[in-house]
């Protein structure tokens, strides 16, 4: 995600705090909440898919996946 979007989402929570936010900066605060969530699960999720574990005799293996409830 892009640094000038980061800094919007900073900028609209803190005027949220202060003098309140218009519908469509809520909307656009929602919206880009949503795509840092997006690209913050894409990012671990691709960092945990790079992990292996090291068992006491030298082998390797990948993570096993969770499985959803």
């Amino acid at each position: 995600m892009e640094q000038n979007k980061i800094d919007r989402i900073n900028a609209l929570a803190k005027k949220a705090k202060g003098e309140g936010l218009t519908p469509e900066e809520e909307k656009e605060r929602a919206e880009l909440r949503a795509e840092y969530i997006a690209a913050f699960r894409s990012s671990l999720r691709s960092q945990l898919e790079n992990v292996r574990i090291v068992e006491v005799d030298g082998s390797e293996h990948k993570l096993p996946r969770k499985k959803n409830k």
